[in-house]
């Protein structure tokens, strides 16, 4: 009888699937939910054109103002290279020259190897960088040279002489890594080149990463008679690291010289970039326990370095990225992003280090920092501070004064800037709005429509495509969590339903945002029309709230997310149009970790769980990621113990489904395959599946597509 059951759900869940409804094959293989969006725009350092990729087979440029076609830059059907499309391109100084990427193999999260192309835009003649795929090809300031990386050496590409000059020759897998970022750093730093290029085009600053110290993972690919194994430099939480050091190259003399960055050897270099002169090269330092940040200047020719800046935090340091420091064209300040006042905002210095004034101020996050006008002393940047769950543009002074709000319109706006900070290209996605792209002058103005995605809205308008909608709901200390839910089409609150929570919940993220997300919007349609509510909730950790909201899990990673994920679902249950019964959870990845944590711990609310790639202890993370929020275990081991799924393993009580990728680089198999000996030990009965040479993400050759039924199959048989 229970198979009978279970075939007739999955009968069901394939012949409801009609044209005039959502479907998993429209979503995750057809892909018709995702918005159509301006591919790869870039701005002419005049910035009165701009460049964009069609189709991945040509460049197109157009005018800004008037939005006519300009020029075909490059085509490759025009130019008679046998290649399939275009993956990136990047003009030199001069732009009339071209570095095209094709081929592209992926290494990590951000890493591949190419195919790279330089095409002279004068004559039309392309040239291959190198014989085999490379890393990180980049054009040099003068727009003369590119650099990039082979086999874990840097070198570069000279046009004039037409020769490649080695820099390093030391480089070796699992050994040393000259100019790329190793695994952690290009995971958790999201470090994507490991070089720059010096202001003149005279000397390259470079990463070198001694991987000997740190213990390795070995993945297992199958699809041959003996499988193939993939060994790589993991360090997993209280493990030994890299040691980093920070090399300059000297073009003219062929020199090397290492910087000096601290006797201390058990730290991270998340970023380095040279100042606008030149005469500097900035090394932003943080310890092991990331709560203090230096700000390092080095003489390039003597590799002596002095302080600029210093911060320490009772908790973290929040996540550094490119935009961290800003250093001004005028040579005497900077601009530099602080959690001073207990909200992420920018700060004014000048370049000795002492503070001129506070940029943007008041009770609300800064996400994104677009850069200055020098000229006018305007700076651009995107915040959270109409809505918590939505972001604008504004321009301020560097002062603070004459802040200017240059979107309307509720939902998530995203910007990319001229050269000149003239125009803007501007995105807006809601629940109610797919994806508008358009261009606006620096005053918000528009100027033209460029995608409004109106075929897609109308088939969503067409399958009666249900928007979210925004809620707070209560947990401990009379805190208020948003969220939202997706209710079915044909609603009636004189009937209970039964409700899926979607979670990820992890340090820094938020995801119950005004905004269209494709295929979680529309897979949760999907199940809305089977009748389903589906629920989301931002738990305590995650971003846009201010730092104490943030940082509040600090050393106890799960304990309160897990809280607030039960006390919603307590909410909703105590909805008359909910069934208390029937409230199961889903997420991936940390949402994965939480889902897990729920179903054991909150078994009395929780009747069905899905956990796909689940960290389930965080012992077997990464050092920069489970540290920066826990310490080490050495440290703090009951913090790691005492929210471990794999220590709750006693508690299950109801269906849970255990998903993990096998080839997954990121949260090891390690993880589920400990769970699962957990749950075995102790007697219980669960569904598990696992996906052979798949990554976290778990794509690539159906597999999406596949995982989406697996869940949604699970889900109708179980809640």
């Amino acid at each position: 009888m229970k198979d009978f059951l279970v075939l007739t759900l999955l009968f069901i869940s394939t012949i409801t699937y009609g044209s005039e409804k959502f479907t998993l094959e429209d979503i995750f293989d057809r892909y018709l939910f995702a918005p159509e969006q301006v591919q790869q725009f870039n701005s002419y350092k005049n910035g009165k054109q701009y460049t964009v990729l069609e189709n991945q087979r040509k460049i197109v440029a157009y005018d800004f103002k008037n939005g006519k076609l300009q020029d075909v830059v490059f085509s490759i059907d025009q130019s008679g290279m046998n290649i399939n499309n275009i993956y990136d391109y990047q003009f030199n100084d001069s732009e009339n020259m071209l570095l095209i990427s094709t081929n592209i193999a992926k290494q990590y999260r951000y890493s591949y190897f190419a195919s790279y192309y330089v095409v002279n835009l004068r004559n039309n003649q392309v040239t291959a960088l190198n014989k085999e795929p490379v890393q990180l090809a980049t054009w040099s300031g003068d727009g003369q040279k590119i650099a990039y990386v082979k086999q874990n050496n840097l070198y570069y590409y000279d046009l004039k002489s037409d020769k490649h000059i080695e820099v390093t020759n030391d480089g070796a897998q699992n050994v040393i890594i000259n100019g790329a970022a190793d695994w952690v750093y290009e995971e958790e730093f999201a470090l994507k080149t490991g070089f720059k290029w010096s202001p003149n085009s005279d000397q390259i600053a470079f990463y070198k990463f001694n991987e000997q110290g740190v213990n390795e993972y070995t993945l297992t690919y199958y699809g041959k008679l003996y499988p193939d194994l993939y060994t790589y430099k993991y360090p997993k939480a209280g493990e030994q690291n890299a040691i980093v050091n920070i090399m300059i190259y000297d073009l003219k003399t062929g020199d090397t010289r290492s910087i000096d960055i601290g006797k201390e050897t058990d730290q991270y270099i998340p970023r380095i970039k040279w100042t606008p002169d030149g005469e500097n090269l900035c090394i932003i330092r943080l310890n092991r326990l990331q709560n203090q940040v230096d700000v390092l200047l080095a003489n390039p020719n003597t590799g002596s370095t002095k302080q600029l800046y210093s911060e320490r935090n009772d908790q973290y340091i929040k996540e550094i990225n490119d935009e961290y420091i800003t250093f001004l064209e005028n040579k005497n300040e900077f601009i530099i992003q602080s959690e001073d006042d207990g909200f992420l905002h920018l700060y004014r210095y000048n370049m000795d280090g002492q503070y001129i004034n506070q940029i943007t101020k008041g009770e609300w996050d800064l996400f994104d920092f677009y850069g200055i006008h020098e000229e006018k002393n305007q700076i651009f940047y995107r915040s959270n501070e109409e809505s918590t769950v939505e972001r604008h543009i504004y321009s301020i002074n560097l002062d603070g004064s004459d802040k200017k709000l240059l979107t309307n319109g509720n939902g998530v706006h995203h910007a990319t800037f001229s050269s000149n900070f003239r125009y803007f290209v501007h995105e807006l996605s809601s629940t109610h709005e797919p994806l508008r792209v358009s261009l606006k002058n620096a005053t918000g103005e528009e100027i033209r429509l460029l995608e409004d995605n109106k075929e897609l809205k109308n088939l969503l308008d067409r399958l009666n495509y249900q928007p979210k909608e925004f809620l707070q709901v209560p947990t401990e200390n009379d805190l208020q969590l948003n969220g939202y839910m997706i209710k079915p089409p044909d609603f009636d609150s004189t009937k209970q339903y039964p409700v899926l929570m979607y979670v990820y919940g992890g340090p820094e993220s938020q995801v119950a945002t005004n905004r269209y997300s494709w295929s979680k919007d529309t897979w949760f349609n999907l199940l809305s029309e089977h009748g389903y509510i589906v629920a989301c909730f931002d738990n305590r950790g995650t971003d846009g709230r201010g730092e104490a909201f943030r940082k509040s899990t600090y050393l106890q990673l799960g304990k309160l997310e897990t809280i607030d994920q039960i006390n919603a679902a307590r909410y909703m249950g105590n909805l008359s149009y909910v069934d208390a019964d029937r409230i199961g959870i889903y997420g991936s990845s940390y949402g994965g970790y939480l889902s897990s944590l729920c179903v054991l711990k909150g078994a009395d609310i929780f009747s069905m769980a899905i956990a796909v790639a689940p960290v389930t202890n965080w012992r077997f993370y990464d050092t920069i990621y489970t540290e920066r929020f826990m310490r080490t275990p050495q440290e703090n081991g009951d913090g790691y113990d005492n929210n471990s799924p794999i220590n709750f393993t006693h508690l299950l009580e109801d269906p849970y489904l255990l998903i993990h990728g096998m080839g997954d680089d990121n949260v090891h198999l390690q993880n589920s395959t400990e769970l699962t000996e957990q749950l075995v030990r102790n007697g219980k009965q669960f569904d598990q599946f696992f996906y052979p040479n798949r990554s976290h993400s778990i794509s690539g050759n159906n597999a999406l597509l596949h995982l989406y039924h697996k869940m949604t199959d699970f889900i109708l048989q179980n809640l």
